[in-house]
């Protein structure tokens, strides 16, 4: 048996799961959702394009999860940059704190920020003491609190990808630089990060992937006043109870992860030339 056929059978049992467990159920519910009596997914898609309240929900979602994976790049590669960097033996418990938030629930660390964006919360009251806004100020159910929910929830999956990506970078390369007369910052700029670079785009697209579809965070951060395409799939879903409507929310979802993805595809063949 060649190498070719012995590969093709070891990858057909997971190639099979793949499209009995998740691409057919997935085609299903986005074309002919099963709860719906006229679902006509496609023609529903086509009211949403020209429809001003879905695209202001979607011109949100993407403006959100556009800020909040810039918020966590600049949050989370500096920290994975200093592990990377840190002694061996320290390595290990430093990654393990960085990532520990992702122990928790998702719903135990939305509910922290409904307690400090209250009208009451520490940070409303930090905000209305510098004069930045007037006296019981609530930032609860606004952009700015989906986006620190969201960097909340996202930043220790930078930190990880950042991380696999520095961690193979060979410090004496960067000596190596600096000893034929780079300074530190051309070091980094052009040694570390486009080797780093990889890492770093998959951990964005990730984060970008992540605020899309997040669901309990901006239901509970964004409320009524600032839907994101999640929670107006779930209205559709489970509040209209119009399917087709639902479906038509997913493919626009699906279209914005794909979109992204290929974008960080282009970016990583860029860089690596």
């Amino acid at each position: 048996m060649s190498r070719r056929a012995a590969s093709g059978l070891l990858l057909l049992p997971g190639s099979a799961l793949l499209a009995f467990g998740f691409l057919y159920p997935f085609g299903v519910t986005l074309f002919a959702p099963p709860a719906a009596d006229d679902p006509d997914v496609l023609g529903k898609l086509g009211g949403m394009l020209g429809d001003t309240y879905v695209l202001g929900v979607a011109a949100r979602t993407i403006r959100v999860a556009v800020l909040t994976t810039t918020v966590c790049l600049l949050l989370g590669f500096p920290v994975a940059y200093l592990i990377s960097r840190a002694p061996k033996r320290r390595q290990g418990l430093l990654l393990a704190l960085a990532v520990f938030p992702l122990l928790l629930s998702t719903v135990v660390r939305t509910f922290s920020w409904l307690v400090l964006l209250g009208r009451n919360g520490l940070i409303s009251d930090l905000v209305a003491g510098l004069g930045l806004a007037d006296d019981g100020t609530q930032l609860l159910y606004t952009e700015f609190a989906l986006v620190a929910g969201l960097t909340q929830l996202f930043t220790p999956i930078m930190i990880l990808t950042s991380y696999s990506s520095l961690s193979h970078v060979d410090i004496k390369l960067e000596e190596a630089a600096r000893g034929l007369g780079a300074s530190s910052g051309r070091a980094f700029r052009r040694v570390v990060l486009p080797i780093a670079l990889p890492g770093v785009l998959v951990g964005a697209t990730l984060v970008f992937a992540g605020a899309v579809t997040a669901f309990t965070t901006p239901l509970l951060l964004g409320g009524t006043r600032n839907r994101t395409l999640a929670t107006l799939l779930y209205d559709y879903a489970n509040v209209k109870l119009d399917w087709g409507a639902a479906s038509a929310v997913a493919l626009i979802m699906t279209a914005l992860v794909l979109a992204a993805s290929w974008v960080s595809g282009r970016l990583s063949r860029v860089g690596a030339v």
